[in-house]
Formats: structure tokens, C-alpha cells, sequence
């Protein structure tokens, strides 16, 4: 598997055409299909995860997506090991991106969820992973990459608005706590105002 790419999340690109995010690895994973006839990326769910829980580092989310996950290197492992889960993209601590299913193609990555009155979030959803945990502060490369991806595609993805970025927490209240009280959601907001009034400025906008 490839190795995630470290920055600061400048060089980030993403194509609408392919759903692919230029400047990240990439590590396909089987666990996604396509989104149902005229279903569009509307929503974004940030997630965080680590594996073993608490524990960074190691190829073992990697494994996660991708279906190798060797139950017996950790005894949680034996739980979680016939799951078939995914995200579009991975963010690392250090702010390196893996990115596993396209940003056109539907990520089994919410669960049983619901947002504004409608299920079925992966329909409509792109899934970005934090590496991380609920009680533990993210890393300033990690805020600094989301928000560069989070502003990228706000800008391919017309359906996409700023005020349409929740956790999975948000989605799946009672039944997921993720990204926790640790994530700072001013911080990426703000961050996210930052690189989509840059990007109009480099591009001679107004």
C-alpha cells in the first residue's frame, strides 16, 4: 500500500471529472459502489479513527478499507474484521492523504444515518477519515489538509455548500461519537473561509 503523502495540504486538486484528489496517494478500496441515479456529493461527514483504538500509526486502517485486516495482530482486530467499511480519504497525523474510493462513487463510510430528515447518507455523502480520537487534540497538519480538501471540493462539487460539513456524530447521534469533543469546529470553518477566499483571489475573482 502506498504511503501517505505529507503537506500542509497546498498542492491538493481535486478532478470532478474522475473524483480523483491529485496530490494524495491512492489505495482502492472494494467497499464502495455507485451512487444511486441522481444522487450527488451534498454532504460531508468528518470521521475520526485509529486502530488499535487510542493507537497511531502503522497500516492498519489501510487494512481496514481494504479488506486485510489481520484479526489476530490485535485483539480488538477480531471484532472489527469482517466489516466492510471505507472512506473517501484518510488524513494522518502528520497531514498526509490517502484517499480510497473516488469522490463520485458512494464510500460505505456513515452507517445507519440520517441528515435534515434524510437517511441513507453514503447516498449523497463524501466520508473523510481523521486519524485520531475522540479525546485527543488533532495535529495542526491534519486541520490545515482538511480544510485545504474540504475547500477543493467545495469548489469541483457545486452541490457541496459550507454549511453542509457535520460529523459523523452529527449523522448518527447515540451510535457515533466521532470526530469527539477534541475536534475544533470553529477552527476548521474558519480555516475553510481562509483557502476558499484565497483560491478566489489567485483566480482574479472579486
Amino acid at each position: 500500500m502506498q504511503a501517505a503523502i505529507r503537506h500542509d495540504g497546498t498542492g491538493l486538486r481535486v478532478d470532478p471529472l474522475t473524483g480523483m484528489l491529485d496530490g494524495a496517494a491512492f489505495t482502492a478500496s472494494p467497499n464502495c459502489d455507485d451512487r444511486p441515479s441522481g444522487c450527488v456529493p451534498e454532504l460531508i461527514v468528518v470521521h475520526g479513527i485509529s486502530l488499535p483504538p487510542g493507537e497511531f500509526g502503522g497500516p492498519w486502517i489501510e487494512r481496514l478499507f481494504t479488506n486485510s485486516l489481520e484479526p489476530d495482530a490485535h485483539p480488538y482486530f477480531a471484532m472489527i474484521g469482517e466489516l466492510r467499511v471505507s472512506a473517501h480519504a484518510l488524513i494522518r497525523r502528520d497531514g498526509g492523504v490517502v484517499q480510497f474510493v473516488p469522490f463520485g462513487r458512494r464510500a460505505w463510510h456513515a452507517g445507519a444515518s440520517s441528515w435534515k430528515g434524510r437517511e441513507r447518507c453514503n447516498d449523497f455523502s463524501i466520508g473523510i477519515e481523521l486519524e485520531g480520537a475522540d479525546d485527543v487534540s488533532y495535529e495542526d497538519a491534519q486541520y490545515a489538509t482538511l480544510a485545504r480538501l474540504v475547500a477543493e471540493l467545495l469548489e469541483a462539487y457545486p452541490s457541496l455548500r459550507p454549511d453542509a460539513i457535520v460529523g459523523h456524530s452529527d449523522i448518527a447521534p447515540g451510535r457515533k461519537t466521532d470526530p469527539g469533543m477534541a475536534f475544533e469546529w470553529p477552527r476548521l470553518r474558519a480555516l475553510v473561509r481562509l483557502n476558499l477566499a484565497g483560491s478566489a483571489g489567485g483566480s482574479g475573482g472579486p
